[in-house]
């Protein structure tokens, strides 16, 4: 009898779910979809860099992916199925209270967005994130210095002491904070209450300054001089912290009714998305995966008697455990890639969504199916005619920190910038210079982790990004000299889930058991022009030279 496995990713804007036969990693089904409230830019301040969401989104479209899954399966497959694991975005924290309920899911707290889920990508933070920085490089040991030695408004303690200082109704209600990718196991196991929550290694070293080397979170010395208002919650959160091949337990009978499985399924730990997603693209030591979407996250393992004592300056962290057990796991990423091309669109898009809109010369059906289809071709259509412009015409350089910067050396302070604007400079030419930004940010990644020491052998592709745009991963092989292998798996970070829900399920003992066992392979490979890869060396000389005018000009 075969064992199936599911796969849970939870993303920026949807989640997604896959159904996988264990024994060969055969996809049955899977099933995608958005949070509603968020679509409706719910709790959401783009003005303020204010990005929130709803536990209930989170848990509605689980129960919509996972049955909407199942009903595609033969009716044995849900029978047999021993496992599911979840990833999810981070640092992805929200407030609970004394039973672990998150007070969004409390009838006062139902509306405010300081009680929701404090999306990765918000930056309310910033002015916190410094503190913490300030106070690490002065505190008689660096608790920075496995974090990449720079601490982030993206990560749980900057967020969490920004809230707490903003909003005294949620100070006096919260009893502690959650990860999403440990909440998700606890509402499915029921072990939600703050002291029974089994928290993940990988948001816990890569985000909330746990290490083993101090006994797990920094001393309440440390938090006490950041801010007396985080001494409370110490008592009601952790020391241990667990890999992703661990079990928190089996799915409660609650939620094996709702979901229409059998109540002995085990749960496992929860992990960050591109962490999962690595481990789905079949990542091996010293190799780099990139998981391209919105934003990039770059993972890597490393032995131990590689990395040694060596701390790896710059990126968002060195953890034992945190993507494949017995490696470290090494994270990077961009806090915009693709972003920064959905913002070009929407900036030239803007006449037509208004203009169109308001014409009297066609009927109202034929302009939303106009516009419609505007708005679906003009990346495509920019990438064509940018892939044909000669490297002598690119004058434009422009900075991809239009989100900030996530790595190397963390700081949503950073902006982006465009320069070498002609009369002539026209969308494409514009565009191309965004994309080779994107690719020079990525660049400073590698070269980064070059400089510290950490030997990259191969490169890996994941994520829509990186499937679906041919200009952008030529571009990227260009710029990095290096070839980019594209992963076979549509859902990778969804199909790592399901290979660590292989572990837990026990049908495998181990993760690179079920990597052998279930990995779909490649797909395709970008070798890089050498003719391309000199240009793109003298070009990316200029976009240094921008980033560092930005920088100096704060």
């Amino acid at each position: 009898m075969s064992k199936y496995v599911i796969g849970l990713d939870y993303g920026s804007d949807s989640a997604r779910a896959v159904i996988v036969d264990a024994t060969n990693g055969n996809e049955l089904a899977s099933s995608v979809k958005y949070y509603p409230r968020w679509v409706e830019g719910k709790y959401c301040d783009p003005s303020k860099n204010q990005y929130r969401q709803h536990p209930l989104d989170y848990i509605e479209v689980m129960e919509f992916i996972v049955k909407d899954s199942l009903s595609q399966c033969k009716p044995d497959v849900a029978k047999n199925v021993v496992g599911i694991s979840i990833d999810t975005t981070g640092s992805t924290p929200v407030f609970v209270d004394e039973a672990g309920i998150p007070l969004a899911m409390k009838d006062e707290f139902r509306e405010n967005p300081n009680a929701m889920f404090v999306l990765w990508k918000d930056h309310t933070a910033v002015k916190e994130a410094d503190e913490i920085n300030k106070l690490a490089r002065n505190w008689k040991v660096d608790y920075t210095k496995y974090e990449g030695g720079v601490y982030s408004s993206e990560w749980v303690w900057a967020k969490t002491l920004h809230i707490l200082r903003e909003d005294e109704s949620i100070k006096n209600a919260a009893a502690s904070w959650i990860e999403h990718c440990d909440w998700m196991p606890a509402i499915l196991t029921g072990k939600i209450a703050p002291k029974e929550v089994v928290r993940s290694r990988c948001s816990a070293g890569h985000k909330a300054l746990w290490h083993a080397e101090w006994g797990g979170l920094p001393p309440k010395d440390f938090f006490e001089a950041l801010d007396p208002v985080l001494v409370p919650f110490l008592d009601n959160l952790y020391t241990n912290t667990y890999p992703s091949d661990v079990k928190v337990g089996n799915i409660t009978g609650e939620w094996a009714k709702k979901l229409g499985l059998p109540t002995d399924v085990a749960i496992g730990v929860g992990a960050f998305d591109c962490h999962m997603g690595a481990v789905g693209g079949e990542v091996t030591p010293n190799v780099l995966a990139r998981a391209i979407g919105t934003s990039t996250c770059d993972i890597m393992t490393a032995k131990y008697e590689d990395v040694g004592d060596k701390l790896i300056a710059g990126i968002c962290g060195q953890v034992d455990g945190s993507v494949i057990p017995g490696y470290v796991g090494l994270e990077a990423g961009q806090s915009a890639f693709g972003d920064v091309y959905a913002w070009f669109k929407k900036l030239i898009a803007w006449p037509v969504e208004k203009l169109i809109a308001g014409s009297d010369l066609i009927s109202k059906e034929t302009k939303e199916k106009l516009i419609a289809e505007t708005l679906d071709k003009i990346i495509p259509v920019l990438s064509e005619e940018a892939m044909i412009i000669p490297m002598e015409e690119s004058t434009i350089v422009a900075l991809d920190w239009m989100n900030g910067r996530r790595t190397p050396d963390a700081s949503q302070e950073v902006k982006g910038a465009i320069t070498g604007l002609t009369l002539g400079s026209d969308a494409p030419r514009v565009f191309r210079a965004l994309v080779e930004a994107t690719a020079f940010g990525s660049k400073a990644i590698v070269d980064r982790f070059k400089r510290e020491g950490v030997e990259i052998k191969e490169i890996i592709g994941l994520g829509g990004v990186a499937k679906k745009s041919t200009f952008v991963m030529q571009t990227l092989a260009d710029v990095l000299n290096m070839p980019i292998k594209i992963a076979t798996t549509e859902q990778t970070c969804a199909f790592g889930a399901a290979m660590f829900a292989a572990v837990v399920g026990k049908v495998y003992s181990n993760v690179e058991e079920a990597q052998k066992a279930m990995g779909q392979g490649f797909e395709k490979e970008y070798s890089p022009n050498p003719t391309q890869v000199a240009a793109y060396q003298e070009i990316y000389k200029k976009y240094e030279s921008l980033g560092n005018f930005v920088n100096n000009n704060l």
